[in-house]
């Protein structure tokens, strides 16, 4: 079973190498194609748009196929928008490629998780979806920096000739080392869509967009940001990135830890150490070592939130695990969309490229501002039995959080960490 899960996280690998290698290559795309870096950097937004789009919609899609069969279209789906990036020659194409791309997105992971569960007996439930998330991990830690690298030496192309290359091992490997799956029972997707009614459901999406929205504000223009104004060389971007990889790894673990032993209080805690982070990188940006310090903090505080935010939503919906996933999915995506928005709204503007970062931290300040609400309505419904409280991502003491799917948007296991230390204990 050890193959199969290989398999899973050789996709895993690839897709989250193509979501992010793009911000390390905004300045090579657009010179190559003759646009604005605020415009390249709609690419991030397009295809943070993408996902939220296609995460629920191809869940729902494949509802009735068999496992194994969607995993094998959805790779292939990927293989195209990819394919369609390494020969674009224009903006347009470009872009056309990462929205097909980014619809794949949401639905491998969620089905993934799934069946990376189903592979397994039960007490390995945690090990086998973390193993699977391994290949997102590294796809920060390792994917990004490399296709940097390849980006800037042989032009962006051969980036996404690569990430190419990756999804056709991806798919031969699905096809060849996973076993059939069944389909879906028929109507369990339509009982999980009363979940949505809950507004603290709603609230706890909210909160994951603009967390991680005041993310992607600054991240996504890190290139240009460390090149023009700490002085970097082009080359030191790949650095920089593995090094942004390694503090996201740490912050991971940590933010999971911490979300286990006091879900609400980690997540105040951490979004308010993004919106601090983000406000002193205003001022370290300026030059080189206070910049690299201050990312590898920014990695750790910025993806600590992710486990909390996950654990939120979970916690929240317990009973839509499949489609509380998707929809958490489209929410860290949506929440990278906006941020990469406004920030390349505030760069056209001429208001220089600490601006995207200022704006970081308003999203950050704003998504604990809906943290706070929500746990305030928390410590007001407790005595009504309509809230599990705040401790833990169980949704009722001594419950059990659903085994599958335990996925998350974009980036370094995406909120696994918590619930795997939890279950693995």
């Amino acid at each position: 079973m050890r193959a199969s899960l290989l398999a899973l996280a050789i996709g895993a690998f690839g897709i989250g190498t193509t979501e992010f290698v793009i911000v390390g290559l905004l300045p090579e795309v657009a010179d190559d194609l003759s646009v604005s870096i605020p415009s390249a950097g709609m690419l991030v937004t397009g295809y943070a748009l993408g996902v939220v789009v296609g995460a629920p919609l191809m869940t729902a899609a494949g509802a009735r196929l068999p496992r194994k069969t969607m995993l094998v279209v959805l790779m292939a789906i990927f293989i195209a928008g990819n394919l369609l990036c390494a020969l674009a020659g224009d903006y347009t194409a470009l872009m056309g490629g990462r929205l097909i791309a980014a619809l794949t997105h949401g639905a491998f992971f969620g089905i993934g998780s799934v069946v990376a569960a189903d592979l397994v007996a039960p007490d390995r439930r945690a090990s086998a979806i973390a193993l699977m998330f391994t290949g997102l991990t590294l796809a920060n830690v390792l994917g990004v920096p490399l296709g940097t690298f390849l980006g800037q030496e042989f032009g962006w192309r051969s980036t996404f000739w690569a990430v190419t290359g990756i999804g056709i091992v991806g798919l031969l490997g699905l096809i060849a080392l996973v076993p059939a799956q069944p389909a879906p029972e028929r109507g369990a997707l339509r009982g999980e869509l009363a979940v949505f009614r809950k507004p603290q459901v709603w609230l706890a999406l909210t909160t994951t967009v603009l967390g991680f929205g005041g993310v992607f504000a600054s991240f996504t223009y890190l290139a240009p940001m460390m090149t023009e104004l700490a002085g970097f060389s082009d080359g030191a971007v790949a650095w920089l990135l593995v090094l942004f990889g390694v503090g996201l790894c740490v912050g991971n673990v940590l933010g999971g830890r911490a979300a286990d032993r006091a879900l609400m209080p980690s997540l105040y805690l951490i979004l308010g150490g993004l919106c601090l982070v983000l406000v002193v990188f205003t001022f370290t940006s300026h030059a080189a070592v206070p910049a690299a310090i201050t990312l590898a903090a920014f990695g750790a505080i910025g993806f600590a939130t992710v486990p909390p935010l996950q654990a939120r939503v979970m916690q929240q919906a317990s009973g839509a695990p499949a489609l509380a996933s998707a929809a958490n999915i489209a929410a860290f995506n949506l929440g990278n969309a906006l941020g990469a928005w406004l920030g390349g709204l505030a760069v056209a503007h001429g208001l220089g490229w600490t601006s995207p970062t200022w704006i970081g931290a308003g999203l950050a300040a704003a998504g604990l501002g809906t943290a706070a609400l929500s746990g305030r309505l928390d410590r007001r419904s407790q005595g009504s039995g309509e809230s599990h409280g705040s401790r833990g991502p169980h949704p009722q003491p001594g419950a059990e959080l659903p085994t599958a799917p335990l996925t998350n948007a974009p980036g370094a296991g995406y909120g696994t960490q918590s619930i795997v230390e939890q279950k693995s204990r």
